[in-house]
């Protein structure tokens, strides 16, 4: 791979199995002792600048190599190569302005090199001749060498503004490269731009990314996926502030590595807008996601426009509405003394009352049952949705969570099979990996949608959403074991506001095996019935929602749990914990935590 001042060489895998080592020689096989260059055993790779460890020969940096191997029986082979990159002519000017970063839309990928024409005044046509136009893409296997105009046919289309150069790029383009993972695709290209006369001519890079989504939304978050590629996450900017790493959480994003890149992003950071004819209803968006990766030994940076769709209904008076809308009224008389109905606050407190009387004595809510927080859960064959009427919060003491409900209403409807037909799209949010430790016990933690334990969610239902207190039942299983004389025993089960497990705040679930006993609302341990294979292997619990909070306000983000367990032999215990005997929970307390 060929950089301006250097070049990178990749070596076959197969060297992996060998010890080997690499130099860089002149033209008659001696070793230039003066050539700066570093090898990565681990990647195969060697890196050289062209200054010291090249000569240039007809136009080209020309490098040699001698690459030593030492193979199973202790002989050494030495093999020489040579490889060379193309140079710089020394009429060929390297552009100083670098080009910005790469705009990502649904259709197709662009970058603007600003103030790179100046000879072409304010012309806003691609002029033929006398120019030599070239387009250079480098696909990792060949580079494509094309004119403007075999360019232009193959997906790339050329836009001048001033002293502005654009190019747009198509996901089909030739010389894009693509990764994917199940629906969700990472579009990547290097070209070289060359124009000009030939007694001037410029040149210009680029480097591209673009994961043109679609953002996947639900009640609380919007999630933005990216497939793994051989890129690093480095920096994320929100419109136009840059977030350090360190501190997304607390700005309302939920960085998710393991695989790929996931962006779990609270509806809170979100911006809405209404689109008049198109859309009679809001639509949550991010007018600009700028994300920065280490890609290819450079920085490259691509700039989204993450958008949930539009909740577009047609509104009728009713108390819940066949095309999906919650409609009810709040009286003023509701409370002693007669309540501000200024102060009222559906979940989302964006969302606020459709109409208001002249009498200041009642208002009514028209709420969309996938919008302003409305929540929903199955009920049997019923879909019950749910959303919260309160006025403003007054000052709570100073806790780590809350399960405290923060209702002065609540208001639910539901649809069942005799109901006439509603289409309602739910998008769920991508998973999270479930918690495996390498090693020689390997425990997952699984949650269910119900005490029966039947099935667990799938991978595309996470994050799930749960209003507080309804129960989240979870199950901690080992595997790839089956002696029935060994069974699994929990040590402590906890949750964090961050996938790191040792992060703050921290929330007990289980100590030592048994319900925290600082919790009002105790975990409860469901027994593993004989009927599942491998019930020695499985421990199941019940845990009530909870948020954590800050004074008075809940901390954005999700909440991940953890567990950690211990394999136990039945007639030989080896540690206390395998035979832990839990007090019995005191009804009498049930204090707020």
């Amino acid at each position: 791979m060929c950089h301006r001042d250097g070049m990178e060489v990749g070596f076959s895998g197969e060297l992996g199995n060998y010890s080997w080592h690499v130099c860089v020689v002149d033209v008659s096989g001696e070793e230039i002792i003066s050539c700066n260059h570093t090898v990565d055993y681990e990647r195969l790779l060697l890196s050289v600048l062209f200054v010291n460890c090249t000569s240039l020969e007809h136009g080209q940096h020309q490098l040699r190599l001698r690459l030593m191997v030492n193979d199973t029986v202790g002989e050494e082979k030495n093999v020489t190569y040579s490889t060379h990159c193309d140079s710089v002519r020394e009429d060929e000017i390297i552009t100083p302005f670098s080009a910005g970063a790469t705009n990502c839309t649904k259709d197709f990928m662009a970058v603007t090199f600003s103030r790179l024409i100046p000879s072409f005044g304010d012309e806003h046509m691609v002029p033929a001749a006398p120019m030599t136009w070239t387009l250079s893409i480098d696909d990792g296997t060949r580079i494509h060498q094309l004119s403007l105009e075999q360019a232009m046919q193959q997906g790339y289309n050329f836009l001048l503004d001033g002293h502005n150069l654009t190019v747009q790029v198509a996901f089909t383009a030739t010389g894009v490269v693509s990764y994917k993972h199940n629906d969700k695709v990472l579009h990547t290209v290097a070209l070289k731009f060359t124009y000009g006369p030939p007694e001037h001519r410029l040149s210009v890079e680029s480097r591209m990314l673009c994961a043109p989504g679609p953002a996947i939304c639900n009640a609380t978050h919007v999630t933005v996926a990216i497939p793994a590629f051989p890129g690093t996450l480095m920096a994320v900017g929100v419109e136009d502030k840059t977030i350090p790493m360190d501190q997304l959480q607390e700005n309302g994003i939920a960085l998710d590595t393991k695989r790929g890149v996931k962006l779990h992003i609270s509806r809170g950071v979100l911006k809405s807008r209404l689109h008049g004819e198109s859309c009679s209803g809001p639509q949550s968006y991010m007018s600009s996601l700028k994300l920065a990766f280490q890609f290819h030994g450079e920085t490259v940076t691509m700039v989204m426009h993450p958008e949930c769709p539009c909740d577009q209904h047609t509104p009728i008076a009713a108390v819940c509405t066949q095309d999906g809308y919650m409609d009810f009224e709040i009286l003023a008389d509701s409370t002693t003394p007669l309540l501000d109905l200024d102060t009222l606050r559906l979940r989302d407190p964006a969302c606020r009352p459709a109409f208001k009387s002249s009498l200041n004595d009642r208002v009514w809510f028209h709420v969309p049952l996938n919008g302003c927080g409305t929540r929903y859960w199955f009920d049997g064959e019923k879909i019950v949705y749910e959303n919260e009427v309160r006025a403003l919060w007054a000052d709570f003491p100073l806790r780590r969570i809350s399960r405290d409900s923060e209702l002065r209403l609540t208001v639910l409807c539901s649809f069942s099979n005799g109901d006439a037909s509603l289409t309602i799209r739910v998008d769920n949010l991508p998973p999270l990996a479930s918690s495996v430790n390498q090693g020689p016990l390997s425990l997952v933690l699984l949650s269910y949608p119900e005490g029966s334990y039947r099935q667990p969610y799938r991978d595309d239902q996470y994050p799930i959403v749960r209003y507080l207190r309804q129960p989240i039942f979870l199950e901690v299983q080992v595997l790839n074991r089956n002696d029935p004389n060994l069974h699994l025993v929990l040590d402590d089960c906890w949750a964090t506001a961050s996938q790191d497990p040792s992060s703050l705040p921290q929330w007990n679930i289980v100590v030592d095996g048994c319900e925290y006993d600082l919790d009002s609302y105790r975990t409860v341990f469901h027994p593993v019935g004989h009927g599942v294979s491998y019930a020695n292997y499985r421990q199941r619990l019940e845990v009530k929602t909870f948020v954590f909070v800050s004074g008075d306000k809940a901390l954005p983000g999700l909440v991940y749990f953890h567990c950690s367990g211990l394999i136990c032999d039945r007639f030989q215990p080896d540690s206390l914990l395998c035979m832990t005997r839990c007090p019995k929970p005191s009804r009498s307390k049930r204090g707020n935590i």
